[in-house]
C-alpha cells in the first residue's frame, strides 16, 4: 500500500516524504520530479502547453506510480483534485493531508513559491489572494484524506508523527 502525501504547495510534501520513506524503508517519489523527467521543467511546460496538458501528464504519471510497488509519494498540490485521482489514490493506499496554517504557509510561499506556474509574478496581497483562491476549492478534496496532520515542525518530527499515526491504524 502506498503512503501518499497531499496538500497545498510549500507544505513540505517532498521533504517530509523523503524523511518518511527513509524511516519506513520504502522508495520515495515526488510526482513533480517524475513529471519533469518526462517534459522538462514544469513552469515552461505549463506556460507553453497550458494547465490541461500538465494535468493530463500528471494523471498519467499518477496512474503509473500507483501501479508500481508500494512507495511514499509526494503529490502535486492539485493532483487529488483532478478527475478520479483521489478515488484511485485512496484505493491504492493511505492518503495523508499535510495541513499548514495560512500564517505559516504564506512566508514559505513568499520564500520559495516563485517557481510555481499558478503564482508567477505575484507578490503581497495579490499573492495571498491567489493562494486563497487556489486553496479554498482544494480543501474539500484534501479533507477526504485518511489522515490529517498539522504540518508545523521539522520534516523529521513530522515524518515521525506520520509514521506513528500509520502504525496506530
Amino acid at each position: 500500500m502506498h503512503i501518499q502525501l497531499i496538500g497545498f504547495m510549500c507544505t513540505g510534501k517532498s521533504r517530509i516524504g523523503r524523511e518518511l520513506a527513509a524511516r519506513l524503508g520504502a522508495p520515495f517519489y515526488d510526482i513533480d520530479r517524475v513529471i519533469e523527467q518526462r517534459v522538462g521543467p514544469i513552469k515552461p511546460f505549463f506556460e507553453r502547453e497550458g494547465e490541461a496538458a500538465f494535468r493530463a501528464v500528471e494523471t498519467q504519471v499518477l496512474h503509473e506510480l500507483l501501479d508500481a510497488p508500494p512507495a511514499v509519494i509526494a503529490m502535486g498540490g492539485g493532483t487529488p483534485c483532478e478527475g478520479d485521482n483521489l478515488e484511485r489514490m485512496k484505493a491504492a493506499g493511505t492518503v495523508v493531508w499535510l495541513d499548514v496554517p495560512m500564517e505559516v504557509l504564506m512566508p514559505r510561499i513568499e520564500r520559495s513559491g516563485g517557481d510555481r506556474p499558478l503564482l508567477a509574478g505575484l507578490k503581497g496581497m495579490q499573492l495571498r489572494t491567489r493562494v486563497q483562491q487556489l486553496l479554498e476549492p482544494r480543501i474539500p478534496f484534501y479533507s477526504q484524506a485518511d489522515l490529517q496532520i498539522t504540518a508545523v515542525g521539522t520534516p523529521t518530527e513530522l515524518a515521525e508523527r506520520i509514521a506513528t499515526r500509520l502504525q496506530a491504524r
